[in-house]
């Protein structure tokens, strides 16, 4: 791991570690009420250099039909996407658009993850 992902994912004010149960040990961005509400969602660098983040579905994250809501699904991405920039980001960043097709459906209690490397602008 080099100085600017050390430095991104280490030396940040908002960010919040847990410290306890499932999740202990990831982060998560304390800055942002959306997803503290709609979360929470959390990651972590794996020791390949990996992003993984992931939510445990709860009753909230829910629709009609007991199933994880489309939106949900949607905001943990967009948490997903940031996650993985922001280890090279020199300042605030915003997802502009992104395409998304729902493979399954996920249910109260299961683990729902997302992995990438980090979005180096060299790699484009």
């Amino acid at each position: 791991m080099d100085d600017l992902t050390k430095s991104a994912f280490l030396n940040r004010p908002d960010l919040h570690v847990q410290t306890e149960g499932e999740f202990a040990g990831w982060r998560t961005w304390s800055r942002d009420n959306f997803e503290s509400h709609n979360g929470p969602f959390w990651h972590r660098m794996e020791d390949d250099g990996q992003i993984r983040c992931a939510f445990r579905v709860e009753n909230k994250h829910l629709n009609g039909q007991s199933n994880v809501h489309g939106g949900a699904f949607m905001a943990f991405a967009d948490y997903c996407l940031f996650a993985m920039a922001a280890p090279v980001l020199q300042g605030p960043g915003v997802t502009v658009s992104f395409g998304c097709e729902f493979l399954d459906a996920a249910r109260e209690g299961e683990l729902v993850e997302g992995t990438g490397e980090i979005m180096r602008p060299e790699a484009r």
